[in-house]
């Protein structure tokens, strides 16, 4: 692909995609609105700390290359709000089912992550009735006629699942990586119950760090 977006192109984009279906009332997102999504603690990685400046500087990037739209708020207002054309409008070169929009998102807001985590942390922009059903997709967009839109990353020392990586911010060069976690798996303790200490503190982050995303989301619809 042509696209090579950068980290703050990246953050801004997944935001408008994401309160698109989170906050559909709120949407499209005023500067100061999109400014805090993208600086949210919860759902991002990394954590930004962005200023108004810098967001402007980016949508009007964006607004280049057409992938961002300026609207007004009304009849007679002078605020204006921001929406994404990025994919599913009538502007859009790329037209993607809810699950591989969902899949995309986070990926844009989160980078690298493994199928059960895509699959929990898109429970509040799709519906994926198993793990198996999130491969599924993540295959097809791996592998989609007009793309690759995403990459299957080599599965990391101590890992369980293998993660995926969208492609909107450039190419991922797989050889270096697999080289990289080759000398970090023969540098890497060979005793079975080390390997095995590893794998459950990896799971427990993971669980831990989920328990976190549902609180978070527990606290904000109950606000």
């Amino acid at each position: 692909m042509d696209i090579c977006f950068s980290d703050t192109e990246a953050r801004v984009i997944g935001c408008l995609l994401e309160k698109e279906v989170t906050t559909p009332d709120q949407y499209p997102l005023t500067l100061n609105a999109l400014t805090t999504a993208c600086n949210q603690k919860t759902n991002r990685e990394p954590v930004m700390s962005l200023d108004e400046a810098t967001v402007q500087d980016t949508i009007e990037s964006l607004k280049a290359k057409r992938f961002v739209q300026e609207v007004t708020a009304g009849f007679g207002s002078r605020v204006a709000k921001y929406q994404h054309r990025f994919c599913n409008t009538e502007f859009s070169t790329f037209q993607f089912t809810a699950q591989e929009k969902a899949a995309l998102c986070v990926m844009l807001l989160r980078g690298p992550q493994s199928a059960g985590e895509i699959r929990t942390r898109t429970n509040r922009l799709c519906s994926f009735g198993d793990v198996k059903e999130v491969e599924a997709v993540l295959d097809g967009l791996a592998e989609h006629p007009k793309g690759p839109y995403i990459v299957k990353l080599p599965k990391e020392p101590g890992k369980r699942d293998c993660r995926y990586m969208h492609l909107f911010s450039g190419e991922v060069d797989i050889e270096a990586l697999k080289a990289a976690a080759a000398v970090t798996a023969s540098a890497a303790p060979s005793s079975p119950t080390s390997a095995r200490i590893d794998a459950l503190e990896t799971e427990f982050a993971e669980l831990k760090q989920e328990v976190a995303e549902l609180k978070a989301m527990l606290e904000s619809l109950t606000s």
